[in-house]
């Protein structure tokens, strides 16, 4: 995964306002039919959520990084909340909801290696519940990043928040929702992969600044081209988490300073190395769980 080059200094922190789920995995031969049971092969419980994902993946590209996110207020939470310290993510404002679980996504994954995914977001609905007293304080240079599996109120919130204090949004519109003009003119840029980049048109808000990521064929910024860095079909393992791991390095090439092209080509390699690991991060087993 991309580095930080020592001899640039940061300039800002990555402050990533997003989910935290634990994504529990379990391995099937075939998808059941409706009203079918099958028996699952194996079974993960590993950690996820795309904005954990991707506050990972800025700290691995050497980013200064504070995740603000809701958790439950239970053992998957506090063992969440260890893995991100670890990393050195700062979880100051990481709190524990008294009402609500740790978020979970319940995935299948048969052996064509396609899945289905339901997300519950639970905590994560609760982000916006502490503001202002857990948002941080933010300055120019910090390069704030959204995604949309949180409350939509709260990305809202957070952007206007971010725009306020001259820092940089990142706007992952995933999974997709439709979003006011207002809010999308916030980002710089707006992050869409080409189904989402699509629909985005057809809703006809606009959007000043996007990046669309296109797989085996790049990615594009406002133009500017960038091609994708190549993985041999046999080093591929899991896709889960690679728009993520792009969105992590983007961002924090783009908080030292980094100019489209570069970040661009930081966030392709590190998209490249996330498909070389089984689940959306690497060693993804949230330790102290048994």
């Amino acid at each position: 995964m991309a580095r930080h080059d020592p001899r640039r200094p940061l300039m800002g922190r990555v402050v990533i306002v997003g989910s935290i789920n634990v994504d529990q995995i379990a391995r099937v031969e075939r998808h059941p039919k409706p009203g079918e049971t099958v028996l699952a092969i194996a079974h993960q419980e590993l950690a996820g959520g795309k904005g954990a994902n991707q506050a990972i993946a800025a700290a691995a590209a050497g980013a200064d990084v504070l995740m603000v996110g809701c958790v439950g207020e239970d053992d998957l939470g506090t063992a969440y909340r260890h893995r991100l310290a670890e990393r050195g993510i700062d979880v100051t404002h990481v709190w524990a909801s008294r009402s609500e679980p740790t978020g979970a996504a319940y995935i299948t994954v048969d052996e064509d290696r396609e899945n289905t995914i339901v997300v519950v977001p639970f905590a994560n609905q609760g982000v916006a519940n502490g503001w202002p007293e857990h948002f941080p304080d933010l300055n120019a240079g910090d390069v704030v990043v959204l995604q949309l599996e949180i409350d939509l109120s709260a990305v809202r919130w957070a952007a206007e928040r971010a725009h306020e204090r001259g820092a940089r949004v990142v706007l992952n519109i995933a999974p997709y929702a439709d979003l006011p003009s207002s809010l999308l003119a916030l980002a710089d840029p707006i992050v869409a992969n080409e189904h989402e980049a699509l629909r985005l048109a057809d809703s006809g808000a606009g959007a000043g600044s996007l990046l669309v990521t296109m797989g085996a064929n790049g990615a594009v910024w406002d133009g500017q081209v960038v091609p994708a860095v190549e993985v041999a079909p046999a080093d591929v393992i899991d896709t889960t988490g690679a728009g993520d791991a792009f969105v992590g390095a983007l961002a924090a090439a783009l908080a030292a300073g980094a100019s489209r092209e570069e970040a661009m080509r930081a966030a392709a390699v590190a998209g490249a190395d996330a498909v070389t690991y089984p689940g959306a991060q690497r060693d993804a087993r949230l330790r102290g769980r048994r």
